[in-house]
């Protein structure tokens, strides 16, 4: 096997222009500070994959478009102020939403200790101030107020998230799964008195079927994308 490649200050430049290619591919305006902590983050995950398994991303020329514009690219349906990313992993797509909307409040769930010790180190080092994570098993959370939305990427398939964070979902609150595909939505596994959409994502440089799943009150889901 050859050895993995570190990356260059080339890939570094090649990472600050994927980012801001990607971003008006989207049409999300961040400001460049925005920007420059979302590299930071980058950066730090590459350097701590180096030693511990926390994504399946390694290569650094796809680190861009797998980790930050395939977060990014729910940003326009993300309500709050409560967001949670359930099984957030290494911070994904918790931390680069986070970072992009600073007047949100979102905590971070995972059971991986050693994905929480990274979490933790992030939240730190960008100084976020407006993140927390914990780490336990979604079903032993207990919030009074409950989530706005509660976001997943990798989490679970979308029967067992929905009955896993029932409990953390506030009255008028969503729920949001990033799906590679979507043989597995049935209407039978929406909820009660719920609807649900689905929006096709097209991720900058990623060629593979994305789409978020949307679920929620009617009246939630019928205005369009969420503020």
């Amino acid at each position: 096997m050859m050895p993995r490649k570190d990356p260059s200050p080339a890939d570094h430049e090649q990472w600050q222009r994927q980012l801001r290619e990607g971003l008006a591919e989207l049409g999300l305006a961040l400001s460049a500070a925005q920007q420059q902590r979302l590299l930071d983050y980058l950066a730090l995950l590459e350097k701590w994959n180096r030693a511990f398994n926390l994504t399946a991303v390694r290569d650094p020329q796809r680190m861009v478009s797998r980790q930050l514009l395939d977060s990014l690219s729910i940003l326009p349906w993300v309500r709050g102020p409560r967001v949670l990313d359930v099984g957030t992993g290494a911070g994904l797509p918790g931390i680069p939403l986070a970072i992009a909307l600073p007047e949100h409040r979102f905590v971070l769930l995972d059971s991986n200790g050693k994905k929480v010790r990274f979490v933790r180190q992030a939240i730190m080092q960008l100084d976020l101030d407006n993140v927390s994570v914990r780490q336990q098993r979604v079903e032993a959370m207990s919030d009074p107020d409950g989530f706005d939305i509660i976001l997943s990427r990798a989490f679970a398939d979308l029967e067992e998230m929905l009955a896993l964070t029932a409990h953390l979902r506030a009255p008028a609150g969503i729920w949001a799964a990033m799906k590679s595909g979507l043989a597995e939505l049935e209407p039978r596994i929406i909820p009660a008195g719920m609807g649900y959409r689905v929006e096709r994502l097209k991720v900058p440089a990623e060629q593979g079927e994305r789409n978020l799943v949307l679920i929620g009150p009617q009246d939630a889901l019928a205005h369009g994308q969420p503020a």
